[in-house]
């Protein structure tokens, strides 16, 4: 098992980004669904815990065959998916990936969200001798990503918000500029396979630090359109996108 826990700030309080990451992740997945590849809602309903309280349970399957690397591409089926389970009780969310194909592959991320720069140590509770853990830093304006990803309006370094005012992104912008938050996530990557699992490991955080970085990126480059969504707005628009991004797929709705 590899564990990383990685910490991306973002210019927005955890109350925005509670509108912005519903929005973000609705708009990403219709926008990156072509026929038969990307991402289907199965279960979208709401959950109850008795520890976290009222949350909402959502069951996807990831179809990414295409997406996997030629190596990869050698030893799994035509028809490929991963089944993402997550539960949302924000600030508070829990998210598991599997693959019935690869029942010794999984990946378990538990995200935490606080209004401040990165710099609680231990959010987690985790053993702080514990060597295992990497913590990572992930800056959304200066950090690189994937040349395919990369687009001008979405370059926080030169983007301004016209409805909050926030940016351009300028150095040192986590520790100087207000609002700042915080999303925290510990990610465990777990491929018990002997001879691949360090190389599987590796390559699925890699891929995991790009979607973050392009995630958070998204999020506060795609501000104005979210900025003024109520709750109950952006629950419209989540079940909309689930409704567009399933007839994309030739997916059946839940």
């Amino acid at each position: 098992m590899l564990l990383k826990e990685y910490r991306i700030c973002m210019p927005l309080t955890v109350e925005e980004y509670r509108i912005g990451q519903l929005y973000t992740i609705s708009k990403h997945s219709h926008e990156e669904s072509d026929k038969g590849e990307g991402v289907e809602v199965v279960r979208n309903e709401p959950h109850i815990d008795p520890v976290h309280g009222e949350g909402q349970f959502t069951e996807k399957r990831v179809h990414l065959s295409s997406k996997l690397p030629s190596w990869a591409r050698a030893v799994v089926p035509r028809i490929f998916y991963i089944t993402e389970k997550a539960w949302n009780y924000y600030p508070y969310t829990i998210t598991e990936y599997t693959c019935s194909f690869l029942p010794k592959f999984s990946i378990h991320i538990e995200t935490k969200y606080e209004d401040n720069c990165g710099d609680n140590e231990n959010i987690f509770n985790t053993d702080k001798n514990n060597s295992e853990r990497e913590v990572c830093f992930l800056d959304i304006a200066y950090d690189d990503i994937p040349d395919r990803h990369y687009k001008s309006s979405e370059d926080l370094r030169c983007f301004a918000s016209v409805k909050t005012g926030r940016g351009p992104l300028k150095e040192g912008w986590r520790e100087k500029d207000k609002p700042v938050m915080c999303s925290y996530k510990l990610v465990s990557v777990k491929f018990e396979v002997w001879g691949l699992q360090t190389r599987v490991e590796q390559f699925v955080h890699k891929v995991i630090r790009d979607i973050l970085l392009i995630g958070h990126r998204q999020a506060f480059a795609w501000v104005d359109e979210w900025y003024n969504m109520t709750l109950e707005d952006v629950r419209i628009y989540v079940n909309q996108m689930q409704v567009a991004t399933n007839q994309k797929l030739g997916c059946q709705d839940p």
